[in-house]
C-alpha cells in the first residue's frame, strides 16, 4: 500500500466541519508520528489501499510533513483510501491538534473493524456507507468506480459481466437510462480492456 501526504488540508465535499471555537482537547496522548504510523497500519489492516492523509502541516522536500510545526488555524485531517474498489475518507477536525483528530480517524477504523470481528460483514458494509468518499465537481471515475469492480478482480470474463449487467439498465432505449451513462460505461470499458491487457 503506498502513502500520500496531501497539503494543504482537502477536506471531503459535503461534510460538515467543526467550529473553531468549538475544538476542544483530547484525551488522546499520541504524538503525530505515532498517529500517523497508527493510521497507516490500520488502514492497512482494513484492507485499504493508496492511502492520502491530507493536513496543514507543510511538507519538507522528501514529501513528508514536518514532525514540529507551529500552531494551525485548521486542524483538521482528511484520509482517503480505496475499500474494495470504492474511495473511503475519514475526516476529524473536532480536536485542537492534528495528532489527536488523526488519532480519533485511528480509533474510528479499529471500531468500524470491530463490527467485523464480533458481527457480521453486511454490518460493516453498511457501517461504511457514511465514508464513501464524494467525487470532485467534474471529476472522473476509475472504470473501476464505474463498473463496479473490486481492485483485485483482473478477469475479463468477470469485467464484460459486470459491463452487461450496468449496460441493461443505463441503456438510453431503457426506462431511466441515458446517453451519458453508456458513454461512461463504454469508456470504462475500454480503458479496463487497455489496462488489464498490459
Amino acid at each position: 500500500m503506498s502513502e500520500t501526504t496531501a497539503y494543504p488540508l482537502q477536506w471531503p465535499e459535503g461534510r460538515p466541519r467543526t467550529a473553531p471555537h468549538r475544538r476542544g482537547r483530547a484525551a488522546f496522548n499520541a504524538t503525530f508520528a505515532v498517529a500517523r504510523d497508527n493510521l497507516i497500519a490500520e488502514v492497512r489492516r482494513l484492507g485499504g489501499m493508496n492511502l492520502v492523509i491530507s493536513t496543514n502541516i507543510p511538507l519538507r522536500q522528501d514529501g513528508l510533513p514536518y514532525a514540529s510545526y507551529r500552531k494551525l488555524e485548521d486542524e483538521g485531517v482528511a484520509a482517503y483510501f480505496t475499500l474494495d474498489g470504492k474511495q473511503m475518507c475519514f475526516a476529524c477536525d473536532r480536536w485542537d491538534k492534528v495528532e489527536h483528530n488523526m488519532h480519533a480517524i485511528v480509533k474510528t477504523i479499529d471500531a468500524l473493524r470491530g463490527i467485523a470481528r464480533w458481527g457480521t460483514g453486511d454490518m460493516m458494509a453498511a457501517a461504511f456507507t457514511g465514508f464513501a468518499a464524494l467525487p470532485a465537481p467534474g471529476a472522473s471515475r476509475t472504470w473501476r468506480e464505474v463498473l463496479g469492480v473490486a481492485a483485485h478482480v483482473r478477469d475479463m470474463a468477470v469485467i464484460s459481466a459486470e459491463y452487461r449487467r450496468r449496460a441493461a439498465v443505463h441503456h438510453p432505449d431503457r426506462l431511466g437510462g441515458s446517453h451519458a451513462a453508456m458513454t461512461e460505461l463504454n469508456a470504462a470499458l475500454a480503458e479496463a480492456e487497455k489496462e488489464l491487457k498490459d
